[in-house]
């Protein structure tokens, strides 16, 4: 069946453009394009004075659509003179955060994130305490504002209309934005 001009022109749109529906003024990111624009930015490193490094490496995205946030469970180092280690203590940390828009780099930022579940192998007692305080903080801190969607200027633009993002909704296996 032969198809009008228009509807191939739309179709073909639509085929190089797969996330964006533009009848609908919507962008949907699937989980797995995320944690594979996730994967690039990591391991991520910060330090904490002179008293810690804590290394963040193999991040897991979790999506809550009830809560309309993001989770991030990574794998976690923490390097300190003050540790007994000298190798350091290893654990995991799950982070969670809303989302928002940063118009200027055009992408999708992690927003006042909050460490909510934090293990370590091998600290007890004052030193668990203050290990466990610093990644929390130094982990946060490492995550604020890290991209999870990056558009290009290609992306937000048919014709001569060019898109913002408008609002975010977290989905079960996805992140949906509004296009305006």
């Amino acid at each position: 069946m032969q198809l009008p001009p228009l509807a191939s022109l739309l179709l073909s749109s639509a085929n190089a453009r797969a996330g964006f529906n533009f009848f609908t003024s919507e962008y949907t990111a699937s989980r797995a394009e995320l944690q594979a624009q996730l994967d690039k930015r990591f391991p991520l490193s910060q330090k904490y004075g002179a008293y810690a490094n804590v290394a963040l490496s193999e991040p897991q995205l979790r999506l809550d659509e009830v809560a309309n946030r993001a989770a991030i469970t990574a794998r976690l180092l923490i390097t300190s003179p003050f540790l007994k280690s000298e190798t350091g203590v290893e654990g995991s940390i799950t982070v969670s955060s809303a989302l928002r828009y940063d118009s200027a780099t055009r992408a999708l930022l992690l927003d006042q994130p909050k460490a909510e579940q934090l293990s370590l192998q091998g600290l007890t007692g004052r030193n668990a305490e203050q290990a466990e305080k610093i990644a929390k903080l130094v982990a946060q801190e490492a995550l604020r504002d890290q991209p999870l969607r990056t558009f290009t200027e290609a992306e937000l633009k048919v014709g001569l209309k060019t898109y913002d993002i408008g609002d975010i909704t977290v989905l079960a296996d996805g992140i949906k934005v509004q296009l305006k």
